[in-house]
């Protein structure tokens, strides 16, 4: 039988706190979560009625979106300059990541200290880098950022600050895409916040087509 909620332990390291994710939107469930002291988190369909969410407490964060390409529909672009490589110096990608993702929903959570949100990041990109999941992306031989992956999804990723924002991410997208279906990945997909417009652009221009809308709502139980 699956629990109607679930302990989350690598949020629990990083807020300090009891912390579950909801495995179904139903009554029962948010009523065991009401119940149960520690952060809460439930994905929901976007279009769902959100009614008994707010009668329980629970409060929106993020809607997310899941990017999804194929190698035919692919539209890779590449530079001389642009490479990629699991050879990575830990302690720079840790340097990128850290602070990286300001406008992610932990931080846009009022129960979560920024400080906390940070180091949840931080622990996710060492697992990775553990588990060598984790490409650095390299400009002119620099490391500019990283992106991070399990099985066929893209699951974290970042640049540094001096290299967003100029039109070079499509080249290690294209990189790490193409190293993915030459694994044998038939199709590669991400998980990104509709309000993350960069991001959007980026997947789009690439030939990535979007599904699956979820709502991500929280609740601090105390």
């Amino acid at each position: 039988m699956v629990p109607l909620i679930k302990p989350t332990p690598w949020d629990t390291a990083a807020f300090g706190m009891p912390t579950w994710e909801l495995t179904e939107y139903s009554d029962a469930a948010l009523r065991q979560a009401v119940q149960t002291a520690g952060h809460h988190t439930i994905r929901v369909d976007a279009l769902a009625d959100n009614r008994l969410l707010y009668e329980y407490g629970f409060y929106y964060c993020d809607t997310l979106i899941e990017p999804y390409c194929n190698a035919e529909r692919l539209r890779a672009a590449q530079h001389p300059e642009a490479s990629i490589s699991k050879e990575i110096d830990a302690e720079q990608a840790m340097m990128i990541c850290h602070g990286a993702f300001a406008h992610g929903r932990f931080h846009r959570d009022f129960n979560v200290p920024k400080a906390a949100a940070d180091l949840r990041y931080d622990n996710w990109l060492k697992q990775l880098l553990e588990a060598q999941q984790v490409y650095g992306l390299y400009w002119q031989g620099v490391l500019a950022g990283f992106i991070g992956h399990s099985g066929n999804g893209l699951i974290l990723h970042a640049l540094s600050g001096e290299y967003s924002g100029r039109g070079l991410a499509k080249y290690w997208w294209s990189a790490v895409c193409n190293e993915l279906f030459g694994a044998g990945c038939a199709e590669v997909k991400s998980s990104i916040s509709a309000a993350n417009v960069a991001a959007l652009t980026l997947y789009s221009s690439l030939g990535f087509s979007f599904r699956n809308p979820v709502c991500i709502y929280h609740r601090l139980v105390k």
